[in-house]
Order: C-alpha cells, then structure tokens, then sequence
C-alpha cells in the first residue's frame, strides 16, 4: 500500500485519483457531524516532531472548541498524504513543501491552508541534520560523492536539501546515491553501513546522536535558514465546498502553533504518544519553529532547486497552492 501511495504521488495516477474523486472527495468525510454539530475531519500526517502542535492542539481542546473532531493517520512521508487528501480518504494532511510542489505542479488540486514547520534559522543547531554514525571518516556534505543517504521519499525535500549541502560545500549532488526508507529505520541502518547518511529530522535525529552519530550539514538551513519545511493542505474541492470547516481548521491549526512555540516542554511530551521516542531522549530533542505563516521566499528558493534537480516538468504555480 506504501508503494501504491508513493507512486500516486509521483506519477499520472494522481490524475485518476483527482478525476475520481466524485462527491466522497469532495468534502462528504468533512460533513459528518455528531452530538453537537461537531465535524469529524480525518487528517493524514507524518510522525515526527514538525506535527507536535497538531497533536498539542487537540489535548488543549483548540480544535474541539471550534466543533472540530480530529482522527489522525500516519504515512511515512508527505507524499504519501497527498493522494489521500486528493481522494477524499483525509480532508487534511500535512506534507514537506516540496511534496506540495511536486503536486501543484502536476495540477494535482492541493490548496494549502496553514504553516507546518520551519527551520530554526541556525546552522548546526536544526531539527533535520544529515547524520552519519559514530566514527564516520566524513565529517562534510562533499564526502558523500559516490555514498548511499538514506531519505524517507525519493525525489522529495530530503534529497533536494541534501543535494544543496554537498553543492554548497562545493560537491556534485549528482554522484550521491539516495536508498528510501522510513526515518525510524535510519538510525539502524546507519550503524549497520547500510547507507553513509541519512537525512534525520527529529526524533530520529536524536537517536542517531544517542547512539555517538553526528550531524554534519543542517540540510534544512541549507536551503533557506527560514525554509517552511512543511504545511498543513486540504484539496482544492475540499476547501470550496467546506470553506467554514476550512477557517476553522485554520484557526484552531494557529491556535496550536503558537501554543507549541511557546511551551517547549509539553511538545517534548506529546512526541511520546505517537512516535518511539524513549523518555530518556526528550531533553536533547532541538524543536523547530512554528511561525504562523509559511516564509514565501523560502518556499521559492526549494522551488528553484526543484527545478534545478528535475523534480517538476512545470514550474509550480505558488499564488495556486499558497494561503
């Protein structure tokens, strides 16, 4: 099912996806209210730290208080979402920016409607690092000519910014050799050499540094020290046909964000509900910022690279897919 997801999002069965999504795909998930004329939306997100005020914001009852009842699923990567949102199976979803290029850039009906994630702003002190294990010769971006990294997606966010820390530090992108595979199985598979590298968000960056590895490139900060790594999305047809659900959405999504950024401890305890994270591991945790609003230059710089890497045949159409 995970390979069928990721082949929706990378090919022309997102066009099927998108033509058959009839009436169900058009917002029948985000209509069906209980008791109270609550409103059931089921959102499709990916587990590591970016979602924590996702997860915070429902224990606090901001969503609840709008008449909103969440049901969250996890995917293994944001363009596995896609396609779920596009179908109708998820009303939201949250997904790396460049999963919603890739996207608007196929017309896939995607539409944007709150900020994720964003990067700290500060090299060598990001959530997302590219890792290597404990006594790794490769200390540099440019030592992975001719090596494996491990990403969670081909063709996505991680081996754009990836790609931009060994060209940055005057390497060819070209000659690296990218192996997908889940973030929670990277730690292990550094260790046992089966990849050089990995790109590691948090948690899984925290592992990975448990363990004696270290990150050698903030990937993130690499591309833009702003950079929006990730936004919550619903479908074009969704919004039009739902927009009261939408605002509210929105508005408890805010709520949350702004909560997350300003009580660090309670993040650091929600990660425990839905990821593997040990206990032990939370303190060394680095958070990401969650600003309200996605940071358009950034956005247009991971374009940029987008184009420059291949990723899109046409240029993404911003003013489409941004709030």
């Amino acid at each position: 099912m995970r390979r069928l997801l990721i082949r929706l999002a990378a090919g022309t069965v997102f066009v099927a996806a998108t033509a058959c999504g009839s009436s169900d795909s058009s917002g029948s998930g985000g209509e069906e209210k209980g008791s109270g004329g609550t409103t059931t939306v089921k959102v499709g997100v990916v587990p590591v730290l970016d979602v924590a005020p996702l997860y915070l914001g429902q224990k606090q009852g901001f969503y609840s208080k709008r008449g909103i009842k969440l049901e969250t699923s996890l995917a293994q990567g944001g363009a596995a979402v896609v396609p779920g949102v596009v179908s109708g199976q998820f009303q939201f979803g949250f997904s790396n920016t460049t999963s919603l290029l890739v996207a608007q850039s196929k017309n896939v009906p995607v539409k944007a409607v709150a900020n994720g994630a964003s990067s700290t702003a500060k090299d060598g002190a990001d959530f997302a690092g590219l890792t290597v294990k404990k006594g790794s010769p490769f200390t540099s971006a440019k030592q992975l000519e001719g090596k494996k990294a491990a990403v969670n997606t081909l063709n996505n966010i991680c081996d754009t910014s990836i790609r931009e820390s060994v060209r940055k530090d005057g390497g060819d992108p070209s000659k690296v050799e990218f192996v997908e595979m889940p973030f929670d199985q990277m730690p292990a598979a550094l260790d046992k050499g089966q990849v050089d590298g990995a790109c590691t968000p948090e948690p899984a960056l925290a592992t990975v540094k448990a363990a004696g590895g270290k990150s050698i490139a903030s990937i993130f900060y690499d591309v833009d020290p702003n950079l929006t790594v990730a936004m919550y999305f619903t479908s074009q047809q969704y919004a039009q046909s739902n927009p009261e659900v939408v605002k509210r959405f929105q508005e408890a999504t805010a709520e949350s964000l702004k909560y997350a950024d300003s009580h660090p401890d309670e993040v650091r305890q929600i990660l425990t509900t839905y990821t593997k994270i040990p206990d032990t591991l939370l303190d060394t945790l680095t958070l990401p910022r969650w600003p309200a609003e996605p940071d358009r230059g950034s956005i247009e710089r991971l374009t940029e690279l987008g184009v420059q890497d291949g990723l899109f045949k046409e240029a993404p159409d911003l003013d489409k897919l941004l709030p």
